[in-house]
């Protein structure tokens, strides 16, 4: 898939982030970016789990009860 064909929101984070030339970034630079990347993708990875974990206790307590 093309970088430009991935869909993403507009004017957020990480569509600058893709837009950014990375020529300027010596070798050090670029190994710490991969470095805060895998982290700040770690974060949401988590912060996803979370929230997945809490929409699943949600429909568990507010769900129908079937019929006994």
């Amino acid at each position: 898939m093309e970088e430009d064909d991935r869909p993403r929101p507009k004017g957020d984070a990480a569509s600058k982030l893709v837009a950014e030339d990375l020529g300027p970034y010596s070798q050090d630079e670029l190994s710490d970016r991969i470095r805060l990347l895998q982290l700040e993708l770690a974060r949401v990875e988590q912060h996803r789990t979370r929230a997945d974990q809490h929409r699943t206790a949600a429909d568990a307590l507010f769900s129908p009860k079937p019929a006994s």
